[in-house]
């Protein structure tokens, strides 16, 4: 059986996050962002292996911990030093679902000078994630005019 060296469902980056109970995780990402459970695998003991999920159509695949291959979550380490971008057509909407599901608001939401309105949560699992909605193009010089002004408040 022949297959693609890149898989059509997975052009592109795709991000694989380690969870601290990843079964709560996947549900918490179905509310908070209407994800779609495309597979899993679970060990006898409940521990998941490996679960890719599909948000807003772009693949997202997550794990437990595994400490004996270096595989930890956020909690492990006491934060995380990327985040997750996510663009949905109504952030207002998509905003209000991911807190009422569980998310910690970090920074809240606002018209950005760069042509989005935007803003930061933190799932109940450590993860950091940017929500947007592109409402204007801005040209780079312009964003680089916008953001020179904002320094100078």
């Amino acid at each position: 059986m022949s297959a693609e060296t890149v898989p059509a469902s997975h052009r592109g980056l795709t991000p694989y996050i380690c969870c601290a109970n990843a079964a709560s995780a996947i549900e918490f990402y179905q509310r908070a962002f209407g994800a779609e459970e495309m597979m899993r695998l679970t060990e006898p003991s409940g521990r998941i292996g490996h679960a890719e999920l599909k948000i807003a159509g772009a693949p997202l695949m997550l794990s437990d911990e595994y400490p004996d291959y270096g595989v930890r979550s956020p909690k492990a380490f006491g934060g995380t030093p990327m985040s997750l971008h996510l663009y949905v057509d109504n952030v207002d909407a998509v905003f209000a679902q991911a807190v009422a599901a569980g998310a910690k608001v970090l920074r809240g939401l606002e018209d950005q000078f760069y042509g989005d309105r935007s803003g930061t949560l933190l799932d109940p699992f450590g993860h950091r994630w940017t929500l947007a909605t592109h409402k204007e193009e801005v040209a780079p010089e312009e964003m680089q005019r916008r953001w020179d002004a904002m320094l100078k408040k």
